[in-house]
C-alpha cells in the first residue's frame, strides 16, 4: 500500500490512501468537508470484517472534524427484520461510533428513490421491461460476448411512465415486470448493460408496512441515499469496484449538484472462522450454536457477550491497517488485543476448574483466618482484596501426581509447594475411590511460612493456586477453541462447514468468594487458566457462567516496526 508522509507537530504521520484522496478533495475544493456513513442492510448480525468497516468510517469522519451517519440499506423486505436494526444499533454504539442524530433508513427515501426513477423514465434512460430473470441473466451477455437489447427498450415515454405507475399500484405479481436503467448493452463491465434498478415483490416492509410493492435496486438506491444525505466519500469494499461506474452514473443522471465519490477498500479476513450470513444462520436454526450471539461465533454481539472489548477490537482493526489488497489476518491477532488490553486493567483471581480436594491434616479444625493478596501484581492501583483460608481447599487435578515426570514441580508424595499467597505445604500422600480416581491430596503446612515465603530461605520450585472449600462459588465455566476444524479447513467436499467437535467444554469450577456478586460482562483473569467473562445470557443469581475470553498463552508475535 502506498503511503506518504504527512508532517504534523514535528513528526511524520502515515496516511492511507483513502486519507490521501481526502486530503487531496479538500485541497483541491472537491468537497469543504468530510461526510461519511456505515450503511449495513439489516439482514443479519454483524461481524468482526463490519466493525472494521465502522472504525474506518467514523475514524475518518473525527479525524477530519466531518460527520458521521448511519444508515440501513433496508431495500429488500424478504430478509430484513426489525431484530437485526436493534442488533447493529447496539453494536454500533458498543464501538463507540457516535451518531449522535444521525440515523437514517433507506425506506425514508422510497418517496425520492421513485421520483428517480421517473425522472429517468422522461430522460429516456430508464425503461419498464416484461423479461423474467433468466431472460435477462440471458440477454446480457457475458464476459466476451455482448448483451442483447431488451425487446421492450423501444417503448415510448409516456408507455413506460404508465407501466412503472401500475408496477407502484399493484397490478403485476412478483416478477411480472422490472425496471430497467437504459445505459449500454455492449458495455465491458456488465453492471452496465442495463441493469434492473426496480423490481415487483409484494412483501411488507418492516419500517413502511404495505406502502409500497415496489422496491429499489441496492445498486440503485445506494447513490441516492448518499447524495441525498451529503455523503462526499462513500467508502465500501473492494467486490463493489466494478459497481462503481453504475454509482457514477445514477448520481449523474439524476443531477446531485455535489455528488459523492465511491473509494474501495480490501475487506478483513480472519482465518479459520465462520462470517458468511448463510452460514451462521444455518449453525443457528440447526441449534448447533446459542443465537447469533454464540461466543465462538466471531459476530460483534458474540464478541461483546464472550467478553472482548471496544479497545481490543479498535486495536485490532488498527493493526490490519486499510488496504486496496486483499489479505487474511490470523485470529491469534485478534486474542493478542484482548490480551493486550485486559492485563493491566483486570483483577487475577483464582478458579479452580477442575477441582480436586485438598486437605492440610495438621492445619487446626474449624478455623479458618483471612489472607491477603493483590489484585494484579502489574497494576498496584487495582489494590488488594482478602481470601478466607482453612484446613479444605480445592486445588487444579492436574497439580497433583503420585508418580510425576521429570521436572513436574507441583505436588506430589513429599514434594513441598507453594500455596498462592498463603502458605508452604508438603504433600503426604492421596485418597482413591474404588475406581481408583483421586478424591483426595492430603498435606501438612509450615505455620512460619504465611504469605507464602519461609523464614528460613529454603526455596520452592512450585507454586499453585487455589479455592477454600467451605466458602467457594460453584460456577459454570466455558472453555472454547475454534468453531471450525483448522486443521482440516473450513469447508468439506460438499461446502458444508467442517465442524470442530471440541468448540465447547463445559466445566463445573470452584472460584473465590470475591466472585460471587459478578455482574454480566465483568472479566476477570483467573490465575493459569486465562481470562474470563460474565456471560450475559444464561447467569443467574447464585448460578454464574464464566465464559472464557482467551487464554493466556499467545501464539502471535508483534511485528517489530520498521526503522
Amino acid at each position: 500500500m502506498e503511503v506518504r508522509g504527512q508532517t504534523v507537530m514535528g513528526e511524520t504521520e502515515s496516511r492511507n490512501f483513502i486519507e490521501q484522496i481526502i486530503d487531496k478533495d479538500l485541497a483541491e475544493g472537491v468537497y469543504d468537508t468530510v461526510h461519511t456513513r456505515f450503511p449495513p442492510e439489516p439482514n443479519g448480525y454483524l461481524h468482526i470484517g463490519h466493525a472494521k468497516s465502522i472504525l474506518l468510517n467514523y475514524g475518518l469522519a473525527q479525524k477530519y472534524g466531518g460527520k458521521f451517519n448511519v444508515r440501513f440499506d433496508d431495500t429488500n423486505p424478504t430478509k430484513e427484520k426489525e431484530e437485526f436494526v436493534e442488533s447493529i444499533k447496539a453494536d454500533v454504539a458498543w464501538l463507540g461510533a457516535d451518531w449522535e442524530d444521525r440515523l437514517f433508513f433507506a425506506s425514508g427515501y422510497f418517496e425520492e428513490m421513485y421520483e428517480g426513477a421517473v425522472k429517468l423514465i422522461k430522460k429516456g434512460k430508464a425503461y419498464v421491461s416484461d423479461l423474467s430473470a433468466d431472460e435477462i441473466r440471458e440477454y446480457r451477455g457475458t464476459l466476451t460476448e455482448a448483451g442483447k437489447e431488451d425487446p421492450n427498450a423501444g417503448r415510448s415515454v409516456e408507455e413506460n411512465l404508465k407501466l412503472f405507475e401500475e408496477m407502484k399500484e399493484g397490478k403485476y405479481a412478483d416478477g411480472e415486470k422490472v425496471l430497467r436503467a437504459r445505459i449500454d448493452m455492449a458495455s465491458p463491465n456488465i453492471n452496465m448493460r442495463d441493469p434492473v434498478i426496480y423490481r415487483v415483490a409484494h412483501i411488507p416492509h418492516h419500517n413502511t408496512g404495505d406502502k409500497w410493492c415496489i422496491y429499489p435496486m441496492y445498486d440503485f438506491a445506494h447513490p441516492i441515499e448518499d447524495a441525498i444525505e451529503g455523503i462526499t466519500h462513500s467508502i465500501c469494499t473492494l467486490e463493489f469496484e466494478d459497481h462503481r461506474p453504475l454509482y457514477d452514473w445514477v448520481v449523474r443522471e439524476l443531477e446531485y449538484p455535489h455528488p459523492p465519490k465511491q473509494i474501495e477498500f480490501a475487506k478483513m479476513y480472519l482465518t479459520n472462522v465462520v462470517t458468511g450470513k448463510r452460514y451462521i444462520k444455518k449453525l443457528v436454526e440447526e441449534g448447533i450454536v446459542d443465537g447469533w450471539d454464540d461466543p465462538r461465533l466471531v459476530s460483534i454481539a458474540a464478541l461483546r457477550r464472550r467478553g472482548f472489548t471496544p479497545e481490543s477490537i479498535r486495536m485490532f482493526v488498527e493493526l490490519c491497517g486499510v488496504s486496496k489488497a486483499n489479505s487474511s489476518a490470523d485470529y491469534a491477532m485478534l486474542e493478542y488485543c484482548i490480551r493486550e488490553d485486559l492485563k493491566l486493567k483486570r483483577p487475577r483471581m483464582m478458579a479452580v476448574l477442575d477441582p480436586v480436594k485438598l486437605i492440610i491434616d495438621n492445619y487446626p479444625e474449624g478455623e479458618s483466618e483471612m489472607l491477603e493478596a493483590p489484585n494484579n501484581l502489574e497494576n498496584e492501583a487495582l489494590g488488594k482484596r482478602k481470601i478466607p483460608f482453612g484446613r479444605e481447599l480445592y486445588i487444579e487435578r492436574e497439580d497433583f501426581m503420585e508418580e510425576p515426570p521429570r521436572k513436574y514441580f507441583r505436588m506430589f508424595p513429599g514434594n513441598e509447594v507453594r500455596l498462592m499467597n498463603a502458605y508452604f505445604v508438603t504433600c503426604t500422600g492421596c485418597v482413591k475411590d474404588e475406581n481408583g480416581v483421586i478424591t483426595e491430596v492430603h498435606c501438612t503446612y509450615d505455620p512460619a511460612s504465611k504469605g507464602g515465603n519461609s523464614p528460613d530461605g529454603r526455596k520452592v520450585k512450585g507454586t499453585i493456586h487455589w479455592v477454600p472449600a467451605k466458602e467457594a462459588v460453584k460456577a459454570t465455566v466455558r472453555l472454547y477453541e475454534n468453531i471450525i476444524d483448522e486443521e482440516s479447513g473450513v469447508y468439506n467436499e460438499d461446502g458444508s462447514l467442517n465442524l470442530n467437535p471440541n468448540s465447547l467444554t463445559v466445566r463445573e469450577a470452584y472460584l473465590e468468594p470475591a466472585l460471587a456478586d459478578a455482574k454480566a460482562y465483568e472479566s476477570f483473569q483467573f490465575v493459569r487458566n486465562g481470562f474470563f467473562c460474565v456471560d450475559y445470557k444464561d447467569s443467574e443469581e447464585g448460578a454464574p457462567v464464566f465464559n472464557r475470553i482467551v487464554s493466556l498463552k499467545s501464539s502471535f508475535v508483534l511485528p517489530k516496526k520498521e526503522d
